[in-house]
């Protein structure tokens, strides 16, 4: 019964979504990118701080608890913009694979699922943020939340490169890329269970992205045409499971581009 409900292709699950499912999904990641695009609660938008110089002088001061939470608050709801597009087909199959089963045994529970994905980027972003605000009051990153330095900025290039060809890495993106077999091997029922399900995708999905995510800092943290590039290099590179190289080509092109701003 329980291989029963798996045998589903991705290509159903998303030609067969629930529309509530499909929904949700689509308005949290409107609400979050368009609350990323003005700003996030600062006093200027993202379009403006994207019209700015990279490197314009701009005064930083010492956080306050305030400060501090709507630093997190911008770089999780920044997260949620990039990355719920990406989890997606694996939030989808999941609903599509509980219904199946439900007809049997317990229902899905796709928030509970999203829930935990975000937990896991909640906690990154938790953590970039205490890198966030003591690069800046180290003065390793500028006023405009973008790193002080090129050989710093061509540093995490090259970091973000050789991460992309490491094995752990492509661990990371073959539970992003097969979410059936990803589900099959996990699956627990109920409540908890997707929440479960939702924290181990994440996981892997931040293990996965953690590394490209740090260079926003590279082109400035609020930088609208950074924020949608390195959107689109994650999905591409997860729905492109034919092309076995992307992830290396990637990997190529990051430490070319350290290489460049050395030069």
């Amino acid at each position: 019964m329980f291989g029963q409900a798996f045998n589903v292709s991705l290509g159903e699950a998303l030609r067969r979504y629930d529309g509530m499912a499909v929904g949700a999904l689509s308005l949290t990641t409107l609400a979050a990118a368009a609350y990323t695009v003005l700003g996030i609660g600062m006093d200027m938008s993202a379009w403006e701080m994207t019209a700015m110089p990279r490197d314009m002088p701009m005064p930083v001061h010492v956080w306050t608890v305030v400060d501090a939470l709507m630093m997190f608050l911008m770089w999780w709801i920044m997260m949620i913009a990039m990355m719920l597009p990406s989890a997606a087909p694996m939030i989808l199959l999941y609903t599509r694979v509980g219904q199946r089963r439900a007809r049997h045994l317990n229902p899905p529970f796709p928030g509970y699922f999203c829930a935990g994905y975000l937990i896991m980027w909640g906690a990154f972003s938790l953590a970039v943020t205490v890198i966030h605000g003591i690069g800046e009051q180290v003065q390793l990153v500028n006023g405009m939340m973008a790193i002080s330095g090129t050989w710093l900025a061509a540093t995490v290039f090259f970091v973000a490169g050789v991460w992309q060809f490491l094995p752990v890495k492509a661990r990371c993106l073959d539970a992003c890329r097969q979410p059936i077999a990803f589900l099959s091997k996990i699956w627990v029922s109920g409540r908890i269970g997707a929440l479960q399900m939702g924290l181990r995708h994440g996981l892997f999905c931040v293990g996965c992205c953690w590394a490209m995510m740090l260079l926003l800092f590279v082109g400035g943290v609020m930088n609208l045409y950074w924020i949608a590039g390195l959107a689109v290099l994650v999905l591409v590179e997860k729905i492109a499971s034919g092309w076995q190289f992307t992830p290396y080509a990637l990997g190529g092109g990051f430490m070319l581009m350290g290489v460049l701003m050395l030069v």
